[in-house]
């Protein structure tokens, strides 16, 4: 028996089968009937396409089966391709034989869910439209990081995600029960990264991070993915001409494979072909304060973090993204140098999205200097035991490092126009939801 060749529906629409018969096969997207004639839009993987069903073509039990089929039932079609101005798309497929594979129960997902309701049916609203468009971009985001960092030479280093220390805030810790002792899950890759490069000099990694973060934004997951580099040999002025051009070869790759995404997501295609080729200002922190004072009539004391507010509002004044560096060392993390010229910041940058979308990218040098980050430590209340490995790293060889971590899902949501980071994850995890 000769196996079946299957097309993909987006094939289709090539002009390369009008006239020809195809075998097609999905689901069940939009479905009515009219007499002897069904009229069906099908979904699969690659898009959607219109198809007519009539009984004279197909017999009587085929066309029956079509009928009572629901949307979400899924089938196989064979039949041929007609040119027609009227259907999306302009294609149709004419039936001359259908299969239901299996006769779905009633959608449980109707027009106007709220937003909690879709998240409760997470498992079924990722087949919709807008989440296949931003998962596909999602999937052209990572390949880019990995196919970036390959081909500047970085090595992939996995890092373990239980783990003792804290990188980014004790506040923050997932606690996690490891036998008859207590771990924690993963904030960053970075501390074990520093390890790293002191035999592979250059490294990046993808993986899952954690933050115990007690908000309830639109812009914060519990659970997300990070993108991060570290590389021996190299100053806070050489990774952040290695994030920009990271962002642009991410966005690069993004308008090559996912134009037909972004549209149906209603972005600007030109306007991020153009951030893609843009270079990107860098501007102190200092500087970022009296934009927001002089242009804005927003005063933000100095020493204060830049809030959501803040950062959005910088950005009334930038197009493309952002590089703002030395934030108050005293409200950075212990491991991020002072700077010798202005020693009340830290050797440290932010990248920040256009839009409401806020920091993209966070990196640093990274200190050598075990006293002051041993002092660091202990005004924090942290056992400084826990980081004797750590400074290990400093007694055997130490070098000038830097690093960073790229937000994932953030650099997806701002890609995709998205108004919520739920919607770029497959399932999200929040202050308020583990399930499904």
């Amino acid at each position: 028996m000769t196996k079946k060749t299957w097309t993909p529906i987006e094939e289709i629409f090539t002009g390369k089968f009008t006239e020809k018969s195809v075998n097609i096969r999905g689901w069940i997207y939009r479905t009515r009937s009219s007499g002897n004639i069904v009229f069906m839009t099908i979904r699969d993987a690659t898009g959607t396409l219109q198809v007519t069903i009539k009984i004279n073509n197909v017999g009587e039990h085929a066309f029956n089966d079509a009928k009572k089929a629901l949307i979400e039932s899924s089938l196989t079609i064979t039949g041929t391709i007609k040119q027609d101005t009227r259907a999306p798309g302009g294609y149709e497929l004419l039936a001359t034989e259908n299969q239901i594979i299996t006769f779905a129960d009633p959608f449980p997902i109707t027009k106007d869910q709220s937003p909690e309701y879709l998240l409760d049916q997470r498992h079924l609203w990722l087949r919709s439209q807008k989440l296949t468009a931003i998962m596909k971009i999602r999937s052209t985001v990572v390949g880019a990081i990995h196919d970036f960092f390959r081909q500047q030479g970085f090595y992939e280093f996995d890092a373990p995600i239980l783990q003792p220390n804290q990188c980014e805030g004790g506040s923050t810790l997932f606690e996690v029960k490891y036998y008859q002792d207590k771990t924690y899950l993963s904030q960053s890759w970075q501390l074990y990264a520093e390890a790293g490069i002191f035999s592979l000099e250059k490294i990046y990694n993808m993986g899952p991070t954690f933050r115990a973060e007690r908000s309830k934004t639109s812009r914060h997951l519990s659970e997300f993915w990070m993108a991060e580099m570290e590389a021996a040999w190299m100053d806070l002025e050489d990774i952040i001409a290695i994030a920009k051009d990271e962002i642009r070869f991410i966005l690069t790759q993004v308008l090559t494979c996912n134009t037909k995404e972004l549209i149906y997501l209603n972005q600007d295609v030109e306007k991020l072909t153009r951030i893609s080729k843009a270079d990107y200002p860098v501007i102190t922190y200092t500087e970022a304060l009296e934009i927001l004072k002089d242009k804005e009539n927003l005063v933000v004391e100095w020493g204060k973090d830049l809030r959501t507010l803040e950062e959005s509002t910088l950005m009334n004044h930038f197009e493309s993204p952002l590089v703002v560096t030395n934030y108050p060392v005293d409200i950075m993390a212990f491991y991020k140098p002072r700077d010798p010229v202005h020693p009340d910041t830290a050797l440290c940058f932010d990248m920040i999205a256009p839009g409401n979308y806020g920091e993209i990218i966070g990196g640093s040098q990274r200190s050598t200097d075990i006293a002051e980050m041993t002092k660091r430590l202990q005004d924090m209340g942290e056992s400084i035991d826990n980081y004797q490995w750590y400074f290990d790293l400093r007694r055997y060889g130490s070098v000038p490092h830097s690093g960073y971590g790229l937000g994932v899902e953030r650099v997806v949501a701002w890609i995709c126009g998205t108004d919520n980071i739920k919607d770029t994850i497959p399932f999200p995890r929040t202050l308020l939801r583990f399930r499904p």
